[in-house]
């Protein structure tokens, strides 16, 4: 085989190991902005922004209001330093979470005791407008992850 077949062959192989490589990457998610990418399987998959029953501020109330998280991936996500947040701008933090692999957390507002499947924001008053508002999930970089908008031409899933 002579030396220009050798590296034509070689730059084939290579050629064809990026396209597959390519074809292997995770999907990526697009923030709200679509301008900015990044690497997710994490989203909010429910919100229950409007808590059935009366609106009495009672704990049992306060924690029907909820939002879940949702990591369709294999491997554990460390969301330590992740936010969620409402249109007015109050915010639940994350600290000490780890979302396994292909599994869900429901954030409830009131206070609770966390376990691997409830967190609580430990809220003595309602976060969630029940007629239209928006959650927005951040990573620990401050870069949006996912956002679910309900009412007033927003959507509503769960």
């Amino acid at each position: 085989m002579s030396a220009s077949s050798a590296r034509r062959l070689a730059a084939t192989v290579l050629a064809a190991g990026a396209i597959v490589s390519a074809a292997a990457l995770p999907a990526v998610a697009h923030d709200r902005d679509g301008d900015r990418q990044q690497r997710t399987s994490v989203e909010i998959s429910a919100v229950q922004a409007n808590s059935p029953g009366p609106d009495t501020r009672s704990n049992r109330s306060l924690n029907r209001e909820w939002i879940e998280i949702t990591n369709s991936h294999r491997r554990a996500v460390n969301l330590d330093g992740w936010t969620l947040r409402d249109r007015d701008g109050n915010r639940y933090r994350f600290d000490h979470v780890r979302l396994a692999g292909r599994a869900t957390v429901r954030i409830h507002t009131g206070v609770g005791r966390d376990t691997d499947t409830d967190l609580y924001m430990d809220r003595h008053h309602y976060m969630w407008d029940n007629r239209s508002d928006t959650a927005t999930l951040r990573n620990d970089h401050g870069r949006v992850v996912d956002t679910e908008s309900w009412g007033r031409g927003g959507h509503h899933r769960g």
